[in-house]
C-alpha cells in the first residue's frame, strides 16, 4: 500500500500580494529581459575588449554603461514591485518595512 504525503498549507508570508506563480514585474518581464540581453552584450564585448587589451578609458565607459543598465532595470523591477507588492499590501506597517528593505537593498547594490 502506497501513501501519498499531502503538503501542509504554509502561512501566508507578507509580501505574497502577487499570485503564486506571478510576479509583480510581469507586464514588462519582455521589456527587462530585453534589456538584461542587451546588457549581457554589453558584457560580453568589455570581456573582448579587455582580451585585445584595449584602452583603459574605453573599457571603462563601456563599464560605465553596463552599471547604467543595470540601475535602469533594476529600477524598472523596484517600481514594478512597489506598484505589484508593496501596494497591496493589507498591513501598513508591512508595506513600510517591505518599500524600506527593497529600496535599501536596491540602494546597497548601485551605490
Amino acid at each position: 500500500m502506497t501513501v501519498a504525503l499531502v503538503p501542509q498549507p504554509q502561512p501566508e508570508e507578507e509580501h505574497s500580494a502577487m499570485p503564486e506563480g506571478s510576479a509583480s514585474y510581469a507586464a514588462d518581464k519582455a521589456k527587462i529581459l530585453a534589456r538584461l540581453r542587451r546588457m549581457e552584450g554589453q558584457v560580453r564585448g568589455v570581456q573582448r575588449m579587455v582580451e585585445e587589451d584595449k584602452y583603459c578609458v574605453d573599457v571603462l565607459t563601456q563599464l560605465s554603461s553596463i552599471i547604467a543598465a543595470a540601475r535602469s532595470i533594476g529600477l524598472l523591477v523596484l517600481e514594478d514591485h512597489i506598484r505589484g507588492c508593496v501596494v497591496n499590501s493589507h498591513d501598513p506597517e508591512a508595506m513600510v518595512t517591505e518599500l524600506t528593505d527593497a529600496i535599501e537593498r536596491f540602494t546597497k547594490s548601485v551605490g
